[in-house]
């Protein structure tokens, strides 16, 4: 089974998680969503995936949330993800796919849930 984790290497969280699934022998492919943010496809079958909205998903307290105004409740779903999209800090992190299972690592025992 493939397994993938939306990883900043900046993030304590993200980088426990990641630790966790290579202390298990998993060995994720590891997508760095800064530098590669998911595409619209990509983000909203996460959100689909996770039974979430957008704004559950975002970061609310980074300043692009309030700069973008992502609070306004007129703003579509396809809105938000294009927001996250264009500004992938806001997506809260890490998140693991594995399979057609997804988690976030928050905390990072979360995941363990998905795990074969």
């Amino acid at each position: 089974m493939e397994i993938s984790i939306y990883h900043n290497p900046r993030c304590s969280k993200s980088r426990q998680t990641l630790e966790l699934l290579t202390s298990r022998n998993i060995e994720p492919i590891v997508i760095e969503y800064l530098k590669t943010p998911p595409n619209h496809q990509q983000l909203d079958s996460i959100l689909r995936g996770l039974e979430m909205e957008p704004r559950e998903l975002m970061r609310t307290k980074e300043a692009e949330y309030k700069e973008l105004s992502l609070d306004d409740e007129s703003l579509s779903r396809d809105q938000l993800i294009e927001a996250m999209i264009n500004a992938p800090k806001l997506i809260e992190r890490p998140i693991v796919i594995a399979g057609d299972q997804i988690a976030i690592g928050r905390p990072p025992e979360a995941v363990l849930t998905i795990l074969p």
